[in-house]
């Protein structure tokens, strides 16, 4: 560092203590990189590299953003993985004696955004801690922007797995695991491949069990973690105390409306794998990875959004407790039959806006009165919407009322001190309205007084010289003065004082207008730092009450949620599904939620579903491609998992057996990156449902077997229905869709096999699908009239109807592909049969068909005669 100038030198300095993150340097009105940071920075943002003097013989690399409009550039750079750390100057530079003192007030990374403008409404902004020790797993959530705090524990066997599947519900932004993980390098690649997210290994003393407790019980000021319920979480604490260090060391605040950790048990939610979030498309599409077309974008018409974000923790843990579910139901069926309740509750929603985020601005001291004023307006909502629950009837409804705080207050602090329409920063003052301080309203009339005297000044004065254009103004660097022009310079008096001249007129002060001045600029100053003093009080009064906050906005989305499912059951036409522990899944004319609102208005056929433990475990469903299979078994997962989580149902009558898991195989895709073909894939996705699914679990298996060869993919789903089927191994419900029409016969030599298949409609060569779903199987794939309707060209669909003619001449059709084997291999050359080879002729069809060894002489000549005069006609 010798030979830095002194400013660099401080940078240097402070860039040490943060060599992992992008330094943002204060620096007047601009925030400015140096070095590799601003190199780094020029290039991702796209602005201009310059340089700086810096004391060394080459200038130092630099680049800078504008003060007032820097998120926008962090955003971006935090969208690309980077860690920003933010230096600020602490005192004022008029101030300063000698270097402006700076340092970090905080490092934004992607899991610690506080931003309305780098966050997305409805989602949640998660920061995961991870704590490895051997095969079992600590495991912590926060999300910083609302304060949710999460703790729970991945022990036994296929820890790693059940880690993965509960990363692809969280969604983190960013993930902190303790340093020995590093040698796991297996764990490390799979995180980044599932999750992709910004990863940091971590202190290793900070995930010890003494200290990740010491640092709990620090921050919430209290003598042990028994009264949060998570004690006997020894992993887990490892885990949650890391991400508390993290979040002091990256934040610098205390964190006030992290208020409580709250422990979870996965076993007390219905396990969704990351496959089967996926395949059933539960809050983005497979193919577009877009909200529009997932179950998450028909059931989410919250009205705020903290309501967003819950329902969408609603959708992805499932509830498998059947009085937890019918709480939730009593609720919706409650709202659904009193619509004028329904319509009053969602028009006083729409004015809330999102306290969680407003209250973890508050606590991080970065809200302005604006925040404030927002906070207001969603407060002064709370007492009609406690008035309007006061006659409900349902356990939940009666709840939020009884508990929801109106924080009237908070509401009259607010009212009473903040004025309406307040500039956007806290130190310009203008914040705080007349009346809430009489030090500030002293300040305020000197300042009006002092301002009206001088709008009388310049009549005076004109009248005192007769200086007709005489005017009084006011610049920042000369203050109040009275200007005179050219022409009138030997009217001025005498106890005027030449302050400044211009080019055509001289610019004065009296000692009267001097002293005014001092007065008025003094209190404009003093009043200026009075209003910042006042706000900070406000602002720190209302944080107090953080922990009363947050349980209203907990209410307040509970009930959004509980709206947004009525209000969806009531323009859809669902029914409240019964809920039962007895196994039996009975549903009567069910539909798929997403596909029909994607059809014209009664275009989806509904079918029926019955399920049991006993004589119908298993469905083997039958039927040609594009009949309808897939989404009939999706429909079926979606009501099962749309009842659990306390939502009405696509059906006019349903009765849901509660189910622990839900397991989905649908389609593949290779995964070549792992070195993995589409059969493979396949495979570990069966072997981890036959491991981890129980006896009341619901399976959805669309064409196991189908990657690999006939006789071992029919061999594979074979063994794969009666091991399910064995109630020893297994016997849970399934739907199994399948090609293999030779799997029909298990039906009558397997306990609780029943065959389905998809009716369809035959038209000469055309089919009609009629999507409704029938007793029996289907003894036909239709393959070649649905490659018709999917626009095959006419040669390629012709020939294949020839070939299929002669394979089912030659009883080779049950074979399936082990048929276009059996017919190359008869042709003597070992060439492959091409799909163009133009249809037999005449000729050569009677040709084939003469028995040489068994005509007479005269027969052949007759016989070729025939021939050659019907071929000279061609």
């Amino acid at each position: 560092m010798a030979g830095l100038t002194p400013m660099m030198q401080q940078y240097m300095k402070i860039k040490e203590q943060y060599k992992d993150a992008l330094l943002f340097f204060r620096l007047g009105d601009f925030y400015e990189l140096f070095f590799d940071d601003a190199v780094i920075a020029s290039r991702e943002l796209e602005i201009a590299l310059t340089g700086r003097d810096c004391g060394l013989k080459e200038r130092a690399p630099m680049c800078g953003v504008p003060y007032h409009s820097v998120e926008g550039y962090i955003a971006r750079l935090i969208e690309k993985g980077y860690k920003i750390a933010i230096c600020e100057q602490m005192q004022d530079p008029e101030e300063a004696k000698g270097l402006v003192e700076r340092q970090v007030v905080r490092v934004i990374t992607p899991g610690t955004v506080l931003e309305d403008s780098m966050l997305e409404e409805k989602s949640n902004n998660y920061l995961v801690s991870i704590f490895k020790d051997g095969s079992n797993f600590g495991f912590s959530i926060v999300d910083v922007s609302t304060g949710e705090f999460y703790v729970s524990q991945i022990t036994g066997e296929n820890a790693e797995a059940k880690l993965m599947d509960e990363l692809s519900r969280v969604s983190p932004r960013e993930i902190l695991i303790n340093q020995s993980a590093e040698l796991d390098q297996h764990l490390l690649g799979t995180l980044k491949e599932r999750c992709s997210p910004f990863i940091t290994l971590y202190h290793e003393w900070a995930y010890s069990y003494n200290s990740a407790y010491q640092k709990l019980i620090q921050h919430f000021s209290v003598h042990s973690l028994e009264g949060f319920g998570c004690q006997h979480m020894d992993y887990g604490i490892c885990a949650a105390g890391a991400l508390m260090e993290y979040l002091t060391e990256t934040q610098k605040n205390a964190l006030r409306h992290i208020t409580r950790i709250k422990p979870y048990y996965l076993e007390s939610y219905m396990v969704l794998d990351a496959a089967t979030r996926r395949n059933l498309e539960l809050t983005e599409t497979i193919r577009g990875k877009d909200k529009r077309g997932s179950l998450l974008w028909l059931l989410d018409k919250t009205s705020t959004a903290m309501g967003g974000r819950l329902i969408r923790k609603w959708i992805q843990q499932p509830l498998i407790k059947k009085e937890e579910i019918e709480y939730r139901l009593d609720g919706v069926e409650e709202l659904c039959s009193d619509r004028i309740l329904l319509d009053d509750l969602c028009a006083m929603l729409k004015r809330v806006y999102d306290l969680e985020r407003l209250m973890a601005r508050i606590s991080y001291g970065t809200a302005n009165a604006r925040d404030l004023l927002s906070l207001k307006q969603s407060v002064k909502n709370l007492p009609d919407i406690k008035k309007l629950l006061e006659h409900c009837k349902s356990a939940i409804l009666k709840d939020a009322y009884v508990n929801l705080d109106t924080l009237d207050d908070i509401y009259n602090l607010i009212e009473e001190s903040i004025a309406e329409d307040p500039p956007p920063t806290i130190k310009e003052g203008n914040i705080i309205k007349d009346g809430y301080d009489a030090q500030l309203d002293q300040y305020r009339r000197a300042m009006r007084e002092g301002k009206e005297w001088i709008a009388s000044l310049e009549q005076k004065e004109r009248e005192k010289t007769g200086i007709k254009n005489l005017r009084v103004g006011f610049n920042k660097v000369f203050g109040y003065y009275i200007e005179v022009t050219k022409s009138y310079y030997d009217m001025v008096p005498e106890y005027y004082i030449r302050k400044q001249t211009l080019a055509n007129a001289e610019r004065y002060i009296t000692p009267e207008l001097k002293e005014m001045e001092d007065a008025i600029l003094g209190a404009e100053e003093k009043s200026v730092q009075l209003e910042y003093q006042l706000f900070l009080k406000i602002r720190e009064e209302i944080a107090r009450h953080v922990d009363r906050i947050q349980a209203t906005a907990q209410i307040i989305s509970t009930l959004d949620v509980l709206c947004s499912l009525a209000r969806v059951a009531i323009e859809n036409d669902y029914v409240r599904p019964e809920i039962t522990t007895d196994g039996i899944i009975s549903i009567k004319e069910g539909r798929h939620p997403v596909v029909e609102k994607t059809l014209p208005s009664g275009m989806f056929v509904p079918n029926n579903t019955y399920l049991d433990k006993s004589d119908h475990r298993l469905m083997i469903i039958t039927g040609p491609n594009m009949a309808g299979k897939s989404t009939y078994m999706r429909q079926v997962a979606l009501i099962v998992l749309m009842a659990q989580i306390g939502s009405f149902v696509p059906a006019r009558e349903a009765k849901i057996g509660i189910v622990d898991r839900i397991f989905t195989r649908i389609g593949a895709s290779d995964d070549l990156s792992a070195g993995q073909s589409t059969f493979m894939v396949e495979m570990n996705e069966v072997a981890n449902i036959l491991h981890n699914a129980t006896p009341d679990s619901l399976l959805i298996l669309d064409e196991i077997g189908r990657g690999t060869s006939t006789f071992d993919g029919l061999s594979i789903a074979w063994a794969v229905i009666e091991y399910i089927c064995t109630q020893k191994s297994l016997g849970c419900k399934t739907l199994f869709a399948t090609h293999y029409h030779e799997l029909t016969e298990l039906e009558g030599k397997l306990p609780g096999v029943k065959n389905y298949c998809v009716s369809v409609k035959e038209q000469g060569d055309n089919i009609i699908f009629l999507r409704k779903i029938v007793r029996g199987g289907s003894d036909k794939s239709f393959g070649i009239q649905v490659a018709k309707l999917a626009g095959l060209p006419e040669p390629v669909v012709e020939r294949a109807k020839a070939i299929l003619s002669q394979l089912e001449e030659s009883d080779i059709a049950n074979k399936s592909s082990a048929a276009t084997s059996s017919v190359t291999e008869k042709k003597p050359t070992g060439e492959q049969l091409s799909f163009f080879i133009p249809k037999p002729s005449e000729i050569e069809e009677e040709l084939k068909s003469i028995d040489v060894l068994n005509i007479t002489p005269m027969e052949a000549m007759n016989i070729l005669y025939r021939l050659v005069e019907k071929a000279k006609k061609q």
